[in-house]
């Protein structure tokens, strides 16, 4: 029986976790907040969030198994105000981004309403080593 998906090649063997991924991400449709992804030179990276109106104890970032959570809460106000239109989005927010092995957040800034998070690529050892093969 073969596995189905694009990692079902028997010479792919487990690939299960990036399938999980993959599956991950398709779900999240939300486009909110707007992001830029920009390649500042060679091994980095910047996430630029536009986050007008959150303040800096407002947004959290979670780097949890390669999974880079960002998060923005909104304090519930108790005003009773009329809005003749509202066109501000008063929503919180978690926007997720998948990391791929070696690459690690060097900083984070909030600058003019715009989250900057910036990355970069640690190269890592190759892994080489001998089997031994046992008799038996």
């Amino acid at each position: 029986m073969s596995r189905p998906g694009p990692f079902g090649h028997p010479y792919l063997l487990g690939f299960e976790e990036i399938e999980r991924m993959l599956e991950r991400l398709a779900k999240q449709a939300e486009a909110y907040p707007p992001c830029n992804i920009e390649e500042l030179g060679e091994g980095h990276l910047r996430i630029t969030l536009a986050v007008a109106g959150f303040s800096n104890e407002a947004l959290s970032i979670v780097l949890s198994d390669q999974e880079l959570s960002v998060r923005g809460e909104r304090p519930q106000t108790e005003e009773d105000r009329t809005f003749l239109y509202k066109g501000i989005a008063a929503r919180g927010f978690q926007r997720s981004f998948i990391l791929a092995q070696g690459w690690e957040v060097e900083a984070a800034r909030l600058v003019n309403g715009l989250l900057r998070i910036d990355l970069k690529r640690v190269r890592l050892a190759p892994d080489v080593r001998k089997i031994p093969i046992t008799i038996g």
